[in-house]
């Protein structure tokens, strides 16, 4: 468990409900409510449950016991989320890993997070193959596959017979882990952000505070391992809701998904309401079920809203926040059509500032550095408390506040508007990727004398990365060579659009490369 150097107060109260109990409390409340449904797979609670309960026994007998991680690589499935359950009622720390990473960088997060068990299914079986037995923590048999038999995986069902039914009380405190999510990154050793029993009990509370009850149908159409999914399908579950699971998001099969089973709420990220209301058959669908939609991970850009304000029956409500916590805005669109450039107001709870480079605080309309303060937010960055407090900015009376990396500013009304990423991040499909890493990656080319990796935009992603290089002396090589090169070795989301030859790339008077400069052709133009 990471020794937090993170400790704000906070002036709100709430009851804290170990999310174990609130799940038992759903589960007694409807048990022949059909509360998961993915792809043809259903499981009432009074199915659901008792499978929890056996992954819950299972992990305890073999030792794990409070604040242990468990490592989850799988493809969106029924078994998925059992041990998720299962993993939390034993007191455990979940750790959600990202199929989209490289079995190095799987490796790291691996072996960092200290998790004693690794399941999988057999899309992700290849990633782990590379590294299986070499993680001192895991033992021989604790690589567990969900939907495959091969030698030296031990079978999911296998693992699970005799455990017990039983429900399994595990006393765990607010300051406990919950589950461990880590950044992206090809160099070194990827962040990974502890979320607390406290952090996730208090999106409870707020989804409850936007709707979520037991009348809820939430369309979960992102992967599970991301936070994104996580905020809007464990509120529904805690608070005895359904949730309809896509195992692979399609614009036309979540329209037909959403009017069969009359969906109620969506997390979505921008690419994917682009791709939906990009279909010529949207206007054909019966969606007057939805309640509320939500938006994040990315800006949503201003006409999309207005569309979907237009279109889409029900409140659509953009989020903007962190990983980490601390800072967090929502506009509801359908109430604010005027502020649909900005990303709203401080969520509930929430404290919101601007400052500039020496850490001063700005005043109302002066563009700076977003940072923020909640009753969520991370315990810290696991193990690295030296990059936490890089993450902190401390009030002159002492607060504590999250930095957020992103440029921005406050209208008259307190409403956000971003302007600026401070931090090199490209937002592609929802995934953040970090130019610096594929920056390192690229340098490593022998004909690559300089490089930066910039943002551009794209019809299907919202941003993808393109490579600006400048090539070595008498250099042959190719722009396509370079590419290729570099993507047989990054993660699937890193990898570059293309590569374009430069024969310098502008910097400052301090040797940073002008990245602004760079991308102002590319974004002018759209």
């Amino acid at each position: 468990m990471t020794d937090s150097v993170v400790s704000p107060s906070s002036t709100e109260t709430f009851e804290f409900i170990h999310y174990a109990d609130r799940i038992r409390q759903a589960a007694a409340a409807k048990p022949d409510l059909p509360v998961l449904k993915c792809g043809e797979e259903v499981r009432t609670w009074a199915e659901f449950l008792p499978r929890t309960n056996q992954v819950a026994n299972m992990l305890a007998s073999r030792g794990l016991g409070r604040g242990d991680m468990v490592a989850i690589l799988a493809k969106s499935s029924v078994e998925y989320l059992e041990v998720f359950l299962g993993a939390l009622q034993a007191g455990l720390c979940i750790v959600p890993l990202s199929g989209m990473a490289s079995s190095e960088q799987l490796a790291v997060m691996i072996r960092d997070s200290g998790s004693k068990i690794v399941f999988a299914s057999d899309a992700t079986k290849s990633l782990i193959d590379p590294f299986k037995g070499t993680i001192d923590a895991v033992p021989e048999d604790g690589y567990v596959a969900f939907d495959f038999a091969v030698d030296g995986w031990t079978p999911y069902e296998t693992l699970l017979e005799g455990a017990s039914e039983a429900d399994l009380y595990v006393d765990v405190v607010e300051t406990d882990p919950f589950n461990l999510i880590y950044s992206s990154g090809t160099t070194g050793v990827p962040k990974g952000i502890e979320q607390s029993q406290k952090m996730r009990n208090q999106h409870v509370v707020r989804f409850e505070a936007m709707g979520i009850n037991s009348d809820a149908v939430t369309l979960v159409s992102t992967a599970l391992y991301s936070n994104t999914t996580l905020v809007a399908l464990l509120p529904t579950l805690a608070l005895g809701g359904r949730i309809v699971v896509m195992p692979k998001f399609d614009a036309a099969e979540f329209l037909k998904i959403a009017e069969r089973e009359k969906a109620s709420h969506a997390m979505l990220v921008p690419v994917q309401y682009q791709r939906i209301l990009a279909r010529p058959d949207f206007d054909t669908y019966d969606l007057s079920s939805f309640e509320v939609k939500l938006s994040t991970s990315a800006p949503l850009r201003e006409g999309v809203k207005r569309d979907i304000v237009a279109r889409w029956p029900g409140k659509m409500i953009e989020v903007y926040g962190l990983t980490e916590g601390g800072i967090g805005t929502a506009l509801s669109a359908t109430e604010f059509p005027d502020k649909l450039a900005s990303v709203g107001q401080a969520g509930e709870g929430v404290e919101l500032r601007i400052i500039n480079e020496q850490g001063i605080e700005l005043a109302k309309g002066e563009i700076g550095e977003i940072v923020g303060r909640s009753d969520a937010m991370m315990s810290g960055y696991h193990g690295r408390q030296d990059l936490t407090e890089e993450m902190i900015w401390r009030s002159p009376e002492g607060k504590v506040f999250f930095k957020s990396g992103d440029m921005g500013r406050f209208d008259e009304d307190d409403f956000l508007f971003l302007l600026d990423r401070k931090k090199d991040m490209i937002i592609s499909g929802g995934f953040n990727i970090y130019a610096a890493d594929i920056e390192v990656a690229l340098a490593k080319h022998e004909n690559v004398a300089d490089v930066a990796v910039i943002g551009i935009p794209s019809e299907e992603w919202g941003e993808t990365p393109l490579a600006l290089v400048v090539k070595s002396a008498g250099s042959q090589v190719s722009e396509e060579d370079i590419r290729k090169w570099a993507n047989e070795r990054l993660g699937k989301t890193q990898r570059v659009a293309a590569v374009e030859f430069r024969d310098t790339l502008p910097r400052s008077t301090i040797g940073k490369v002008m990245k602004r400069e760079l991308r102002v052709p590319y974004w002018d133009a759209t």
